[in-house]
C-alpha cells in the first residue's frame, strides 16, 4: 500500500528595478512561505545575478539530499543497533550549464563524516550509506547520480 503526502509551499515575488538597460533585469529575490514556518528569503546564486547573501535553489536542493541522506542513514544506524554520536557532511554538488544557457545538476557527492561507539561496527556503519540512499526521498527523486564518500570512526 502506498501512502501520499501532500506538501504546499507558496512563493511570492514582486517586482523591483534591478538595473537599467535594454534589457530588463528582474530582481531575482523572492520569499517561499509555508504555513506554520517561518518565511525563507531566496534568490538566484551569485553567478546567476541573485544576491549572494540570500539561500538560493541550488543550495537548497544540495541541502535537502544532505539533509535526507543523515535522517535516513540514522534510521538504518537505529534498526541496526549502532549508536551514532556525531555525523557532520560537506555535500559538494556539481551545476553543468549549457551554451543555451539550460542547466542541470551532473552530480552530488555527500561526505558523510561519522562517529558511533563501537569501532566492531565501523564496515557495517560505512556499508549502511548504500540503505539510506535507497531509502532517502529526495535522493529518489533526481535523474542525476548522488554518490557518497563517507567516513566513519570511533
Amino acid at each position: 500500500m502506498k501512502f501520499k503526502h501532500l506538501f504546499k509551499a507558496e512563493l511570492i515575488w514582486t517586482s523591483k528595478k534591478q538595473e537599467e538597460s535594454v534589457l530588463k533585469l528582474y530582481s531575482k529575490s523572492h520569499q517561499i512561505k509555508i504555513e506554520g514556518k517561518p518565511v525563507l528569503n531566496v534568490s538566484a546564486a551569485k553567478a546567476f545575478k541573485g544576491d549572494p547573501a540570500l539561500y538560493n535553489p541550488e543550495d537548497l536542493l544540495l541541502s535537502s539530499l544532505a539533509s535526507c541522506h543523515m535522517m535516513s542513514y540514522l534510521y538504518v544506524c537505529s534498526q541496526n543497533g549502532i549508536e551514532v554520536l556525531e555525523y557532520a557532511d560537506n555535500a559538494e554538488a556539481t551545476l553543468e550549464v549549457s551554451p543555451d544557457r539550460s542547466g542541470r545538476f551532473v552530480e552530488v557527492r555527500l561526505k558523510p563524516k561519522v562517529k558511533i561507539s563501537n569501532s566492531d561496527q565501523i564496515q557495517l556503519a560505512l556499508s549502511l550509506h548504500e540503505k539510506a540512499n535507497q531509502l532517502c526521498f529526495i535522493s529518489n527523486s533526481c535523474n542525476f547520480p548522488v554518490l557518497h564518500e563517507a567516513c566513519c570512526e570511533v
